[in-house]
């Protein structure tokens, strides 16, 4: 059963068969490859879904670049986590991992400067 899952190249996937005695003993290459069998079929109708490595980053931006920052948010995709508004408004978002450091360098680009960076550290999905 493991190597059937190491040939799909995934991570963090378990397989577990149960199998309900009916009389009929397969032996030790019979069950071998029901189990096989088994978990084999399942891969082929289950969904993959890929695991993307996030960020969790956290802004402050000026009142009028809040627009801006949200419309940025959207273009890339990244999620949104909370906002807070005070004498500034502090965005906590999280995207992928890969696309944050030419994000971010937008951003400060757009900015001008007035984007404060508070704090950044990474997510497990």
């Amino acid at each position: 059963m493991l190597e059937v899952l190491r040939h799909q190249d995934l991570e963090g996937v378990m397989a577990s068969v149960v199998r309900y005695f009916g009389g009929v003993k397969l032996g030790a290459g019979g069950l071998l490859r029901a189990y096989t069998d088994a978990v084999a079929q399942a891969l082929l109708v289950g969904h993959k879904i890929a695991l993307i490595p996030t960020i969790q980053i956290t802004c402050s931006v000026p009142y009028a670049l809040e627009g801006m920052v949200r419309r940025e948010i959207e273009l890339a995709q990244a999620q949104l986590l909370d906002v807070a508004h005070g004498s500034v408004v502090t965005l906590t978002l999280s995207l992928p991992q890969h696309v944050c450091a030419d994000w971010v360098a937008r951003l400060n680009e757009a900015g001008m400067g007035r984007l404060t960076w508070i704090k950044t550290h990474a997510m497990d999905n």
